[in-house]
């Protein structure tokens, strides 16, 4: 590889920016979509803690950025490793307005098959999640696919 890989994954939620955006800031609402538990809000310079119970996982995470209804920055991983991850909201206007969510993850190291194998599943980790926000802000419905990803 002659740079270091990134993963992308995106997908259009046909509700408001600021609404999208409070969804991934606001843990009383990420929760019913994502991870089980945080230690805060996602706001600028925080440090908080993400679990996923049913797996038995935690991880720390440290917020760099946030603009308001625009843009979410922030570090995750083990800290011999932390990876950055950017959350743009980019609202849509015409026939089907709504909001352009795109999530980039960058930081991974390791061979070229461990980091390849690391943004595959992170593509489709992030993909989920994106349907998952979906589902629950568009029709009101908690698919639980995080959950179901990785039946333990």
């Amino acid at each position: 590889m002659s740079r270091p890989p990134r993963a992308y994954a995106c997908m259009v939620v046909h509700r408001p920016a600021e609404e999208v955006f409070e969804a991934f800031a606001d843990p009383a609402v990420t929760t019913r979509f994502w991870y089980t538990t945080s230690s805060g809000p996602m706001v600028a310079e925080a440090v908080l803690r993400w679990e996923w119970q049913t797996y038995g996982v935690a991880v720390d995470v440290r917020v760099l950025e946030v603009e308001r209804g625009r843009l979410i920055r922030f570090s995750w991983g083990n800290y011999e490793q932390p990876t950055t991850v950017e959350m743009r909201f980019t609202p849509r206007e015409g026939d089907r307005p709504g909001t352009f969510v795109e999530v980039t993850e960058a930081g991974f190291r390791g061979s070229g098959d461990d980091a390849v194998q690391w943004v595959n599943d992170t593509v489709g980790g992030f993909t989920t999640v994106l349907c998952a926000v979906k589902a629950l802000l568009e029709q009101g419905v908690e698919i639980d696919v995080v959950r179901d990803h990785h039946p333990v």
